[in-house]
């Protein structure tokens, strides 16, 4: 079974922003497309919408104004969901309540012909739930666009306990045929994007309350340092803290309170005291007053080092010596020199964060002068690095490793002594949660990270991230933060935990179709 062609007509239900956007994608592909709102003026709200998004396109140059009319022509206005019977896909996109969509689907499955496929538009809630109320449960399928629907690249195409295997593959094709990236995923709490995005907003609001850093500081390290196109609190104020928390909440709850989803105190009050975010005025930055925007903190260090020695593999650091002798500092290389393996400047040594904080390591492995740096996405094009010295180390320490990084170009941060620093703990919560979607079935490796590129605009995907930062390192990384926590949080993936001791990877070469 293959793709919906443009011969056959698509239904969308419910004409609100996500309801606009899918009939317009549709209507993009050459489908003659029903939109249908029990509300009237709904419709005619959606439809302005389409025109206004479309007028955008034209005056911008990505669509010229005769296609631009002909795809708006394609969308017919449907006050009554009879008007539906002749569609071959009805995807609803309605409010996000279980039995709103049940009763709407219902009455579609009641009102188009048995074949037809109904697709639900829910970000979360439980396809087979809804499912549960149509005579042919078979033909539902979930297939989740992501707001804006016209831009995002990304659907999840959702099976439900009863949903026919050809329906979720010809959901799938379709989205292809569509221009989307369409990724499979069993159903299950917040299916792949909600699910494993909640340690990106999760482990900055634990490094704040705990007074590792600020907003500020944060979000320009997840930019300059880990490439994210926001950073995780500009993020949540865009979202909305309403409905971020929300999301965490339902989750907390769906997964019978696993504290991975564990709800943060910290957004729980910004959301009482009705500081949403952009939508508000503001949330953890004030968007009404127009202040100079919050700065990082940034650290400065007159020292310059001439020479530098590097003991043993820096692993996904590596890059760092190269650069430094780009940058003209002389590099020795020790690499059979036991102890730890870092980057020496005389008796101050800098270390990759495996998880535990810089004090605790220094006084466990002995070595009092130790500053630890933070994961970078790529040390030779970052801006930014996070660095958090030992109480044992003298401010000499740290003034070498500010110097250091000073000297290959790089701002620093330095954060009070967090175990993991900032990225390296984010990246590998990311990979743990994606690594226990594949291990229980919701959906495979390739489909985590194709998810989270298109979905959330990740920098790159958190498997494919992991395995370059290391399978073993992760590994040690997650049970360092549980340890030091003694959070079952941080508990370490039955999946990470095997594939580590195996010595395996998550993703091999990429196939010639893979676009993770």
């Amino acid at each position: 079974m293959s793709a919906f062609d443009a011969s056959h007509v698509v239904g969308v239900a419910g004409a609100g922003t996500m309801g606009a956007g899918i009939a317009q994608v549709a209507a993009a592909a050459g489908h003659r497309v029903k939109l249908h709102d029990r509300d009237a003026a709904a419709i005619d709200r959606g439809l302005k919408a389409i025109r206004a998004a479309l007028d955008r396109r034209v005056e911008r140059g990505r669509l010229d104004a005769r296609a631009s009319e002909q795809q708006l022509a394609r969308i017919e206005p449907c006050p009554a969901l009879a008007q539906l019977s002749d569609c071959a896909l009805v995807i609803e996109a309605v409010a996000e309540d279980v039995q709103v969509k049940r009763a709407l689907l219902a009455q579609a499955e009641k009102a188009c012909a048995a074949e037809t496929v109904l697709a639900t538009n829910t970000s979360s809630l439980s396809v087979t739930e809804i499912g549960a109320a149509l005579a042919r449960p078979h033909n539902l399928v979930g297939m989740h666009f992501f707001n804006p629907a016209p831009a995002m690249k990304l659907v999840e195409v959702v099976s439900g306990a009863a949903t026919a295997a050809q329906v979720a593959q010809r959901a799938f094709d379709t989205a292809a045929a569509w221009g989307k990236t369409p990724v499979f995923a069993r159903a299950s709490p917040g299916f792949i994007v909600n699910r494993v995005t909640r340690a990106l907003y999760a482990e900055p609001l634990r490094l704040l309350q705990e007074g590792a850093a600020g907003i500020a500081t944060l979000d320009a390290l997840f930019k300059e340092s880990a490439g994210f196109p926001l950073g995780p609190f500009e993020l949540m104020d865009v979202i909305g803290n309403d409905v971020n928390y929300a999301v965490t909440e339902s989750m907390f709850d769906a997964y019978y309170r696993d504290s991975r989803f564990q709800p943060s105190l910290l957004q729980k009050e910004l959301v009482a005291g009705g500081l949403l975010g952009r939508k508000s005025g503001r949330g953890w930055y004030d968007y009404a007053s127009a202040p100079a925007a919050p700065q990082p903190e940034t650290a400065h260090s007159d020292f310059r080092p001439r020479a530098v020695t590097v003991r043993g593999d820096l692993g996904v650091a590596e890059g760092l010596a190269a650069l430094a002798e780009q940058s003209g500092v002389e590099v020795a290389r020790r690499h059979r020199e036991s102890g730890e393996a870092g980057i020496y400047i005389d008796d101050t040594c800098l270390a990759l964060t495996d998880g535990r904080s810089a004090t605790l390591r220094a006084s466990q492995d002995r070595r009092p002068d130790l500053v630890l740096f933070d994961l970078m996405a790529d040390y030779a094009a970052g801006r930014r690095i996070a660095l958090a010295g030992a109480r044992q180390a003298g401010a000499r320490a740290l003034q070498h490793a500010v110097g250091f990084f000073n000297a290959l170009g790089k701002s620093v941060s330095v954060l009070d002594d967090a175990p993991g620093l900032c990225v390296m703990r984010t990246v590998c919560m990311l990979a743990n949660e994606g690594a226990d979607a594949v291990y229980h079935g919701v959906c495979d490796a390739a489909a985590v990270d194709r998810a989270m590129r298109h979905g959330m605009n990740y920098p790159r995907g958190p498997l494919r991230w992991a395995d370059q930062i290391g399978l073993a390192r992760v590994q040690s990384v997650l049970r360092n933060l549980q340890r030091g926590y003694g959070l079952e949080r941080y508990r370490c993936s039955q999946l990470i935990e095997r594939k580590a001791a195996a010595g395996e990877t998550f993703r091999k070469q990429p196939a010639a179709n893979d676009h993770e």
